[in-house]
């Protein structure tokens, strides 16, 4: 048979892709090799698996099933992965096969009023449709920044503390600041419930079993939950199961967003995920950092608070839990989400105690975009509220053991005579939401003294 090198070029060519198709069946790439479990570390399995790269999924042969499983990792010619579940039955030798795929969600209209689970799968005891929607990546990238829409537009909550002193606007990004018990998950739904958008994405991440129900049931109620999409990963759950809750509810929402809805994204919490990824990336060998997080934890918060936030087809509006044990706002998560967003709101725990709900403390708080969606009146407003109640409380020792004599201060008995009225104001009841309108004209009347 002559050579290759007697041959016509167009024989040549022939022969090249005669010999491709016998190495690949149907002209399909060659198969991808079979790799084995080398070693387990708490929920990290190491096996070689020579091509595979980070953020793909892989087939874990467990009890006769696939179990997927994520590339997080490489050390030594072995990649590190973590399984999309518990890994009961791995052994040494238990075959992983890679898909050459990453994770993706499937996202349309038929979400709106359903349940899913932290990988994006029904959880209410219904199943999904099996054709329809379109599959979203849960690692796209953040809005182009330059193609972002400005935040001119102002977000109405129906809660009077933040749509009167801490206005927010519409794709902007909130952080929820407090410990635990002093009524997140009620504000939260309170917000779901309210809020003027066209449809809600709440993740519960790392939440108690007990309190799914509850929230979805007693906080957002029917009424909220026919617009809303509900991820749930909760705290039993295995750490990368936690993770991808986040990552899959913000592809929903970006789904919905990128079709020209006005989205609500609610995520409680941030310090729960971030101690999922600490959890994974000590498997995969990062050393401590800040506090015992590793690295990845502060490469992950922006990369995924960044993704909010409007775009040039549609707008998302989030508000983010963030749990500060004893209130310290430094605590590296706390001081990190905070530097990201647009505005931080502080729940207290004195207020809580004194019956005060919802428990915003408004001096503590802020929002980056009031003066850009609110009126100058508004404003003005605003900032002789936080004047009279700053001054009442810099003095409420003084006041509540008698010891403060009227007329000593002008400025103070101004501040004393305003406080019951400020106080009544900035309660509110779940079910009692306030409109715009109504909350700007009361707080125009509070700071007029009348």
């Amino acid at each position: 048979m002559p050579s290759t090198e007697t041959l016509p070029p167009r024989f040549v060519e022939q022969k090249v892709r005669f010999g491709a198709l016998l190495a690949s069946p149907a002209g399909l790439p060659p198969p991808r090799p079979i790799g084995k479990v080398r070693a387990l570390n708490g929920q990290a399995l190491r096996a070689r698996l020579p091509g595979v790269r980070v953020g793909e999924l892989l087939d874990v042969r467990l009890g006769g099933k696939n179990v997927p499983a994520e590339v997080v990792g490489f050390d030594g010619g072995e990649a590190t992965l973590m399984v999309l579940g518990e890994p009961v039955g791995v052994s040494s030798g238990t075959l992983v096969r890679p898909s050459g795929r990453s994770f993706s969600v499937r996202c349309g209209d038929f979400l709106l009023g359903r349940v899913l689970d932290g990988l994006g799968r029904a959880l209410d005891g219904r199943p999904l449709p099996r054709s329809g929607g379109v599959d979203a990546p849960i690692n796209a990238g953040p809005p182009d920044p330059l193609c972002r829409r400005p935040v001119r537009e102002v977000f109405e909550t129906g809660v009077r503390a933040i749509d009167g002193v801490l206005t927010m606007g519409r794709g902007q990004r909130v952080g929820l600041f407090a410990g635990a018990g002093v009524g997140t998950s009620t504000l939260l739904g309170q917000i779901a419930r309210h809020a003027k958008a066209d449809v809600n994405v709440i993740c519960l991440t790392g939440e108690r079993g007990r309190e799914v129900r509850e929230f979805i049931e007693g906080s957002l109620g029917p009424e909220g939950l026919r617009r809303s999409v509900v991820v749930c990963a909760t705290s039993d759950q295995p750490p990368m199961v936690r993770l991808k809750s986040a990552f899959v509810a913000t592809a929903v929402a970006e789904h919905f967003r990128d079709c020209g809805a006005d989205v609500l994204f609610l995520m409680d919490s941030v310090t729960r995920l971030a101690r999922a990824q600490r959890e994974i990336g000590l498997a995969a060998g990062e050393p401590p950092a800040r506090q015992g997080y590793p690295p990845s934890v502060f490469r992950m918060l922006p990369a995924l608070l960044e993704r909010a936030g409007n775009s040039d087809k549609g707008t998302m509006t989030a508000v983010y839990t963030v749990l500060v044990s004893g209130g310290d706002m430094e605590e590296p998560v706390a001081d990190e989400v905070r530097s990201i967003l647009d505005g931080h709101v502080v729940l207290s725990r004195e207020l809580a105690n004194r019956g005060h709900y919802p428990a915003i403390d408004v001096l503590s708080s802020v929002s980056r975009v009031m003066g850009g969606v609110a009126s100058t009146d508004h404003r003005n407003a605003a900032s002789r509220l936080r004047s009279l109640l700053g001054r009442y409380e810099s003095n409420r020792d003084l006041i509540s053991i008698g010891a403060y004599k009227k007329g000593a201060d002008p400025a103070l008995d101004e501040a004393v005579a305003a406080y019951p009225a400020i106080e009544q104001w900035l309660r509110q009841d779940n079910d009692s939401p306030a409109t715009f309108a109504e909350t700007v004209a009361r707080l125009r009347a509070m700071a007029g003294g009348e």
